[in-house]
């Protein structure tokens, strides 16, 4: 299958209907299968009733995820990834703010080699002050920090090739990071202008105290991203700059005490210089004992530090490698023994 299309719905009771009937014909002429994964997040309105009667219309496309209670966009997002099949996961909300009918212009820019495609809502249709300015400062941050320069983090119409979100794990609200976390492993991002309507039915779910979230999220993100493999790098360089910073306060304490006959105890720099020192060499314990764990949770879990793109094998063999040697008893025809343990070839890109 080609084509997963994952929507969260929360209280979209109004919207489901016709955004299936969308979907169905903006995907008419779209060859090699498609789906839809609607993932009711714990809706109190018959949303999941209607979902039901979507499916039950046409079963062919259609995957109902039904979450026990309100967990979340994100975690919604999560199990609709889970769930789905299709090579492309497209991301998309039950608002019918998002227009289906962009989904072929975004399959297309990803058949170009692109791993992920961020749609770009250019004129967007929402409150100025509360959603879009918030919206506006929140991606200028996350590009900043992240270094992944998109117009539009929120959007959730995006698409993304399967093997980019098969090494990271949602939590919080950190869908809108997807694209960061898949820069992090090498992928292609691209960004494309997409419409935006008007919300039409119910209200929206977003609000300012989202935007707050985003940004204790984005510390996370940062950390991840930049210093997963290596917390090294963060407490050890923080430990440095606290012990640099304890010596020069003592270096200048002591140069007073010479010159100026100042005691170095009365005065309270000393203290600020000793809780530095402490400080410092705490934080460094701190990355070492992470690096400990870092390493740990690679190796128990044989997880590599690294991911591949795509492999072309050498077409040489080895006449006396291990791996095309024979033993004496096989080279006499003797079978080998039950359970002997057979390498396989390792899958590709």
């Amino acid at each position: 299958m080609k084509l997963s299309i994952v929507i969260p719905v929360y209280n979209e009771v109004d919207t489901v209907r016709l955004l299936h009937q969308a979907i169905q014909q903006a995907l008419s002429d779209l060859s090699g299968g498609w789906e839809v994964v609607y993932v009711d997040d714990g809706s109190a309105d018959g949303s999941l009733q209607v979902l039901e009667q979507v499916h039950n219309d046409d079963p062919l496309h259609t995957t109902i995820v039904a979450l026990r209670r309100n967990f979340g966009q994100t975690a919604a997002i999560a199990a609709g990834i889970d769930h789905a099949r299709g090579e492309i996961v497209c991301l998309m909300d039950a608002d019918l703010q998002n227009d289906p009918s962009d989904i072929p212009m975004i399959l297309d820019k990803i058949d170009e080699g692109y791993d992920v495609v961020s749609g770009w809502r250019i004129h967007r249709q929402d409150t100025f002050v509360t959603r879009t300015l918030p919206s506006r400062m929140a991606n200028s941050l996350i590009s900043y920090v992240t270094g992944v320069h998109l117009h539009d983090y929120g959007c959730t119409l995006k698409a993304y090739r399967r093997e980019v979100l098969a090494n990271f794990r949602l939590y919080g609200e950190m869908h809108r990071f997807i694209p960061a976390y898949a820069y992090s492993v090498g992928a292609k991002i691209a960004e494309l202008p997409v419409k935006h309507h008007p919300r039409r039915f119910g209200k929206t779910k977003y609000g300012l105290n989202r935007t707050i979230k985003v940004v204790l999220d984005l510390f996370t993100v940062k950390f991840l991203i930049s210093y997963a493999n290596k917390p090294i790098y963060l407490f050890g360089g923080t430990g440095m700059i606290l012990i640099l910073t304890s010596l020069l306060i003592m270096l200048f304490l002591l140069v007073r005490r010479f010159w100026l006959q100042i005691s170095v105890f009365s005065s309270p720099l000393f203290f600020v210089s000793t809780m530095f020192m402490i400080l410092g060499f705490q934080s460094i314990l701190m990355g070492l004992i992470a690096e400990l764990l870092v390493r740990t949770y690679h190796e128990s879990q044989s997880k590599p530090t690294y991911t591949i793109r795509r492999v072309l094998p050498s077409l040489a063999t080895t006449p006396e490698g291990p791996a095309n040697s024979r033993s004496d008893s096989e080279q006499a025809g003797a079978s080998p023994d039950v359970g002997q343990a057979v390498s396989l070839p390792d899958e590709g890109d």
